[in-house]
């Protein structure tokens, strides 16, 4: 089966792979602490059903244990190492299987393989306190390379430690009006995008949250980041398919070699 890709706001994604379904970092909230959905509906029932989850790392905008919660019993659900001591939150899930990983390690789910990889960001759930679990992304191997980056920001091992991918789901935003260490702006993306040698991208974590009471804040980090990733993709990695979704939108990338 093609490989599909479906964005249903800020980092979550689910990937359909050799009939697996895969969602990267749930979160299916209206508000989240300062933070409201300003684009997009809530994601429906059908986003909630996976194989796998995977959390890229513990901030609350990509490890919500609300949304986990609500993940079909016996979903696999993939975490940092150290994150069930970090959230105690996730030691109530015992409807889900779930297994903690760090760099390195490979996980099969059915005929897909899911590989953790490095990512250069704030592992830590707070931003303070002890760094207790690393932030990851995620290679899906099946009928494509699948990258999912998390949030990260460029490092010298991208290339290495990822590996030439056919699919990039690559950050090119924040919540706010300002992105601090350990983050991709559409600029640093696109770089990305040259060094793994994708062939098909689709832009996310932009343009779902936003602060609120911050309307007029730099509201061009809210709208732009999506439209300015095609256009710089284009000048720097002109080899690379940029599809940018819409809210619940789908794609089926052609990853042909």
């Amino acid at each position: 089966m093609p490989v599909e890709v479906t964005w249903w706001g800020h980092a979550t994604c689910t990937v359909e792979d050799s009939h697996t379904r895969v969602l990267t970092d749930p979160l299916f909230a209206r508000r989240l602490a300062h933070l409201r959905r300003r684009r997009g509906a809530v994601p429906p029932a059908e986003a909630r059903r996976a194989d796998v989850a995977l959390v890229s790392h513990l901030h609350a905008d990509h490890l919500h244990v609300p949304s986990l919660a609500r993940l079909a019993p016996g979903t696999r659900l993939l975490v940092p190492r150290g994150a069930p001591r970090a959230v105690p939150g996730l030691r109530r899930l015992t409807h889900l299987d779930v297994s903690e990983v760090a760099p390195g390690d490979v996980t099969t789910v059915g005929p897909l393989v899911v590989r953790a990889v490095p990512a250069r960001h704030d592992g830590r759930r707070l931003p303070v306190g002890r760094h207790r679990s690393p932030a990851l992304g995620y290679v899906l191997e099946g009928e494509a390379r699948t990258y999912f980056a998390g949030d990260t920001g460029l490092f010298d091992a991208m290339a290495k430690e990822v590996g030439p991918v056919d699919v990039a789901l690559l950050p090119v935003g924040g919540w706010g009006p300002y992105l601090g260490e350990g983050h991709l702006d559409p600029g640093r993306a696109a770089e990305a995008l040259a060094l793994l040698g994708a062939r098909s991208a689709v832009p996310v974590h932009y343009g779902t949250y936003w602060p609120i009471g911050m309307d007029a804040v730099r509201p061009h980090e809210f709208h732009a980041p999506g439209d300015e990733f095609v256009r710089l993709a284009a000048a720097r990695a002109p080899g690379v398919t940029v599809h940018r979704l819409g809210h619940g939108e789908s794609v089926r990338p052609g990853v042909a070699r």
